[in-house]
């Protein structure tokens, strides 16, 4: 399919930091860059493409997307990982690649993003529990690290595995959840125009509670397939078994494209509320789409499968 344009800047770029985007990264962020010693922002990111088309709504405010988050690897709390993750220093970040792919074996994440163009990405991310956000991404497509790894035509899934660290990571002192946390893709999703490896977030280096260095994100299903902090990528004939269905099958299936017509067993799914200007219960209620809204890029993949089923 092909991506059409149509909407204009001042409907994609709202907030003040968007009119001097420019600007922004090619003084601020390459600077920053330099002082940031083996991150994965230690070259030129200013040329990096735009892709408008995949706006659908007014852009979150870049304070609430980065203090309110999920990644229990931090803590349960909301609010808490983006405090405790001050401290935590994804450096000389290293990706191991296995499975059914020619080439295997641990590769240097600065080294690897050079080979990809980045592009911003403006995209609706949806939470299970009934809330959400749209947040410019700036990454990489994952279909383009998997031709450039070349899996064999037997891989028909994708698995992904997040840093287990305790020490940096207080969270998995805690049993809530089997770590480290694994997630997967079938291989026609994670070859998605849409799909996104995320290393950047508002025109910066992606912050420590939003899943840095190496996120993924996959906009048309719920946020707890977007797995954070990714040193493991593994090319698989069967389906792996994600985090949340080891924990409970009965609510979280290995798909999660966001269906309003299936109500979780503790909360419907029919409307959703923004984030604007923090959480708030007084937020208004919004129409929850199907496949969050980018059903006509992503919907001919589910076709003839039973979608409260396969949830």
């Amino acid at each position: 399919m092909k991506f059409k344009n149509t909407h204009k800047d001042h409907q994609i770029t709202d907030e003040a930091i968007y009119y001097n985007r420019r600007k922004f990264i090619q003084q601020g962020l390459i600077g920053a860059a330099a002082l940031s010693t083996g991150s994965a922002w230690a070259y030129d990111v200013s040329n990096h493409n735009k892709n408008k088309q995949f706006i659908l709504d007014k852009i979150t405010a870049e304070k609430d997307a980065t203090t309110y988050n999920n990644f229990y690897e931090f803590s349960t709390s909301k609010s808490a990982p983006a405090e405790l993750a001050e401290s935590f220093k994804p450096e000389s970040w290293t990706v191991e690649v296995s499975g059914l792919t020619k080439k295997t074996g641990t590769y240097d994440l600065e080294k690897l993003i050079k080979q990809f163009t980045l592009e911003e990405r403006i995209y609706r991310m949806r939470c299970v529990e009934a809330w959400s956000m749209v947040i410019p991404w700036l990454g990489f497509k994952l279909a383009d690290l998997i031709r450039y790894l070349e899996p064999d035509s037997s891989a028909k899934y994708v698995y992904f595995e997040t840093l287990y660290d305790p020490k940096q990571f207080p969270g998995q002192n805690r049993r809530s959840i089997p770590w480290p946390y694994r997630e997967g893709l079938r291989m026609d999703e994670a070859m998605n125009e849409l799909t996104l490896m995320a290393v950047g977030m508002y025109g910066k280096k992606l912050p420590g509670q939003n899943g840095a260095p190496l996120r993924l994100v996959v906009p048309w299903k719920y946020g707890f397939k977007g797995i954070k902090s990714i040193v493991k990528i593994k090319f698989m004939s069967e389906q792996p078994v994600n985090s949340w269905q080891q924990i409970a099958a009965q609510e979280y299936g290995f798909y999660a494209n966001v269906n309003p017509k299936v109500d979780h067993p503790r909360w419907s799914q029919a409307t959703e509320r923004r984030i604007t200007g923090g959480f708030s219960l007084f937020n208004s209620r919004i129409d929850t789409q199907m496949f969050n809204g980018y059903g006509d890029y992503v919907a001919n993949m589910y076709k003839g499968m039973d979608l409260t089923k396969n949830y």
